[in-house]
């Protein structure tokens, strides 16, 4: 699990399983340089942070075009990255009668078009390590079981899903991992935001099917580090449930 030396980009790092992430590589010994839209958030989290050679850089991953002349930018500023993880997203609880084409639009975008994109600008010549490579998207259960009210959220996260798989083969003979971790209800900012638009009586419901109880950002960070780290080396191609048992209902 030691990441000293290695160059890791986290998108999402203002908050959330984003920002834990970022916390957690540092204190593993890799060199992050981590993204989001918000200056100020992104300095609190590089705050929270341990070793140095750490970058924050503002971008907004919905100027989908500009992924890949901005990534070779980094890379250029800090060195070729090891990894990339891809925890930005869009969560978007809509029942069918109100849905509409430029909320469906919206959710694929930030949460599918931009992992696309990431991956492809990765990949380019001095963006990457020559060595190796690992790539982590952040799915979600909601990919995988169904719950009402979210079927966007659900169809773009089972997208990421089938994303990993194709680019895992795809990209294997560049020596570039592709994985998807896919997280259950844990304690966190998009959490407590979800929480306000359910009955005490729907979370509890939520919460029952969790049976080792509600997890934690650090839970998830803890599963991204291990897809990125040589201990996962061969593995690829898979989504990593981390859900305290939500799915084995």
């Amino acid at each position: 699990m030691d990441l000293t030396g290695r160059r890791v980009l986290v998108t999402g790092a203002s908050s959330g399983i984003g920002r834990e992430t970022a916390i957690l590589l540092s204190g593993l010994g890799a060199e992050v340089t981590i993204t989001g839209r918000d200056e100020e958030r992104l300095r609190q989290t590089i705050a929270h942070m341990t070793g140095d050679g750490h970058r924050a850089a503002c971008f907004n991953l919905n100027q989908l075009d500009a992924i890949p002349g901005w990534l070779k930018g980094l890379a250029a500023a800090s060195g070729p990255f090891d990894g990339l993880v891809h925890s930005a997203g869009l969560h978007k609880a809509v029942p069918l009668r109100m849905m509409s084409a430029s909320l469906l639009d919206e959710v694929m975008r930030v949460n599918v078009h931009s992992a696309a994109l990431l991956a492809r600008a990765f990949r380019q010549k001095g963006c990457r390590s020559p060595e190796s490579g690992s790539i982590v998207f952040l799915a979600s259960v909601a990919g995988l079981a169904g719950e009402p009210a979210i079927s966007a959220y659900s169809a773009s996260k089972a997208a990421i899903v089938g994303l990993a798989r194709s680019l895992a083969v795809e990209l294997a003979p560049e020596g570039i991992r592709v994985n998807a971790i896919a997280p259950g209800f844990v304690q966190s900012e998009m959490g407590d935001r979800l929480k306000q638009f359910l009955t005490p009586e729907q979370f509890g419901a939520i919460e029952a099917n969790h049976p080792l109880g509600i997890g934690t950002v650090r839970d998830v960070a803890n599963g991204i580090a291990f897809l990125l780290s040589q201990a996962s080396r061969w593995i690829t191609g898979t989504t990593l449930v981390v859900d305290g048992g939500y799915t084995a209902h």
